[in-house]
Parts: structure tokens; C-alpha cells; sequence
């Protein structure tokens, strides 16, 4: 399948990178919200990223405009029916997918493929939820999408080859990196990431060390960019826990444990970047 204009679900961080990262390689795309507010602020994401690749001379102010123009920011779910793919990218909640992903069955071309941008939820589960499992697949993509070149691309158990491919190719097209991956919680990279943020949560806690020396051990000592605990922020510390709940649940195992510390902030708030306090003050 030949895809020229993709649909995204969910305006907000990784809706609207995804978004971008789609325009920015020639390929239409309407976002879609529940509020208008919530719209324009993706698109205002958006315009503000290009700026800066801009000043940075990675796009002239003419790619920028034509970039924008290619992406339709909307409350309309109807607006979603001429693509050929649409990807669900709402916040990390099993109920709200479930809700979207059959609304969004009801209503495209049966040919259409549906993905999601889920970090740990299963592609079966959701899969099976839809009357298209052979074209529902998984396209996990990295925060921040126009920057992190990695997108798992998971199977379900039921999802096609053809259905397999398409998304591939189009995330190669895009300038991605794609890796496939079985379906099992968590995937590959964050069935290994979000447990060593958890267990940093566990040293905070502990009082083993500060949360700045933490952050600069690992930083210093495996070469990360950034530490787990400011990553954690950046993320979201109430992602961080929605997803080890999710372990401990699947897995069934204690290993997978939230810390205590990381679900007290969550319920105090605090969390991260996009409240303005999580492990650190913002």
C-alpha cells in the first residue's frame, strides 16, 4: 500500500512530532484533538520546532511554510478518512485507546491500517478489539520524534506481512530507523529503560545519593546523554509509572514493582517537565 496521507490521534508530544516528522517528507497529514485548544497548540509545537531548525540551518523558511501546509489540525474525526494509515498517539491509557481505536474502526475504509504509538500496552489486545487485526500494528516512536531516528515496529499476533511492510516503508521514508519487534509489554527498549528509571527512583528514595548525582553517575559512568532521573521528567513521571504498572500486572513478577517514591509524586503532581515539578524543578 502506497501511503500519502497518514492520520494522527492525539495533538499533543508525540501526536504532533509525529505529525511533523511526516510533513517535513512530503506526506499530508491530519491531526486530530479533542479540543481546539489542545489542535492549536500542536500546531504551534510544530511551527516552533521548524523555527528552530531554521536558525540552524537545517530548513529554509520556504520548506517550513510548505511543511505547514501540509498538516490539517482538526477536532473532526471525519477528516481522518482519506488516509491510508492512521495512527493512534493519545495519552497511555488501555480504556482511552480502546475507545479511540473502535471509533476510528467504525469509521475508516476497511483497507485503511490503524496503528499505535503505545510504549507497553499490547498490540494483540488491541488488535483484537478492531475487525482489521490483520491491519492493525504497532509503530512505537522516541520522544523527541523529529530527533530520536528509532521507531519499533510491532507485530501482533495477528498482523499481516503487507500490513507489516507498508509501515516499514513508510518509516524509512520518514528517515527512521525502524527495528521490529514481537509483542510483549514494554517491547525491547522501554521493557529495559523504564525498569532502570523505577530503580533509580529506588536509589533516590534510599537516599543513596542525590538526584544529581544519580543523574551524573549514569551520565559519566554508561555514556547516557541524560540521566534516568531527568529523563523521567521529561517523559513524564505518571508515563514512567503507567508503564510499570503495566509490567508488574503482565509479568506478574515483583521485579517489576513501582517505586513507592515515583507513584507518591505522581499522586502529589509532580510530573515532570509538563507540570513544571517532578524530580526537579522546571
Amino acid at each position: 500500500m502506497s501511503i500519502q496521507t497518514v492520520g494522527v490521534v492525539g495533538a499533543g508530544t508525540m501526536g504532533n512530532g509525529i505529525a511533523q516528522a511526516c510533513a517535513v517528507r512530503g506526506i499530508d497529514v491530519v491531526m486530530v484533538d479533542i479540543q481546539d485548544a489542545a489542535v492549536q497548540r500542536g500546531l504551534a509545537t510544530i511551527g516552533a520546532s521548524l523555527d528552530r531548525l531554521i536558525k540552524k540551518d537545517k530548513m529554509t523558511a520556504a520548506e517550513k511554510d510548505a511543511a505547514l501546509a501540509r498538516v490539517t489540525g482538526t477536532t473532526d474525526y471525519g477528516a481522518l478518512k482519506p488516509a491510508q494509515l492512521v495512527i493512534e498517539a493519545a495519552t497511555e491509557s488501555e480504556p482511552l485507546k480502546l475507545k479511540i481505536l473502535a471509533q476510528l474502526d467504525e469509521l475508516l475504509d476497511s483497507a485503511t491500517i490503524i496503528a499505535t504509538n503505545t510504549s507497553s500496552i499490547s498490540i494483540t489486545k488491541l488488535a483484537a478489539a478492531t475487525k482489521r487485526a490483520d491491519r492493525f500494528i504497532g509503530m512505537h516512536f522516541f520522544n523527541p520524534v523529529p530527533m530520536m531516528a528509532l521507531v519499533e515496529i510491532i507485530r501482533g499476533l495477528q498482523t499481516s506481512d503487507a500490513t507489516h511492510e507498508s509501515v516499514k516503508v513508510l518509516a524509512e521514508r520518514l528517515g527512521k530507523s525502524p527495528i521490529t519487534v514481537k509483542n510483549a509489554p514494554g517491547f525491547v527498549v522501554n521493557r529495559i529503560l523504564v525498569p532502570m528509571i523505577n530503580e533509580a527512583f529506588f536509589v533516590l528514595a534510599e537516599g543513596l545519593a542525590s538526584a544529581q548525582d544519580i543523574d551524573a553517575g549514569m551520565k559519566l559512568g554508561c555514556n547516557h546523554p541524560i540521566g534516568p532521573l531527568a529523563l523521567a521528567d521529561m517523559i513524564g513521571l505518571d508515563v514512567c509509572l503507567a508503564v510499570m504498572n503495566v509490567y508488574f500486572e503482565e509479568y506478574a513478577d515483583s521485579k517489576y514493582r513501582p517505586c513507592p517514591l515515583l507513584k507518591e509524586m505522581v499522586a502529589a503532581g509532580w510530573l515532570g517537565r509538563k507540570s513544571g515539578r517532578g524530580v526537579y524543578t522546571y
